[in-house]
């Protein structure tokens, strides 16, 4: 595994994540015949590929490592895995409409709808989980 060690290289390194992550959607434009949901659909299958390509070919691939890709894999519970697996099924589920709506709507219209609603549904599902924090003090204070 690659873990920058000086300021300025994870710097650079955030930089440049934010430019590719940023500017993939601009490739779409080459080919108007895909639609962008789909687009979007093969963008993330590339990074899954990207990312397994990357654990076994740049990470520590030692057995005998902590830190080598399977031991970090193998160390995780079954459970880990599924809920690792199932909340990003559940992220690229939700970008995925999001793409969607922005190809109907236009992100004008589409982003703010999207992100309002993931903050409120965030908010209300975490008060939900762990009744703690800003709204059980103003709940308490309503009371």
């Amino acid at each position: 595994m690659f873990v920058p060690h000086t300021y300025s290289v994870a710097l650079v390194l955030m930089l440049f994540s934010m430019l590719c992550w940023g500017s993939w959607a601009n490739t779409q434009k080459i080919d108007k015949r895909w639609r962008f949901e789909l687009f979007y659909w093969d963008y993330t299958w590339g990074l899954l590929a990207c990312a397994l390509l990357f654990g076994l070919t740049l990470g520590n691939r030692s057995s005998a490592s902590s830190d080598s890709f399977f031991h970090i894999l193998g160390a995780a519970s079954a459970r880990s895995l599924l809920e690792a697996f199932v909340g990003g099924v559940i992220f690229n589920l939700g970008n995925l409409l999001l793409v969607a709506a922005i190809s109907v709507a236009g992100m004008a219209v589409a982003f703010p709808i999207g992100a309002g609603l993931a903050l409120v549904i965030g908010a209300v599902i975490n008060y939900i989980i762990s009744q703690k924090g800003i709204l059980s003090f103003c709940l308490a204070e309503l009371r």
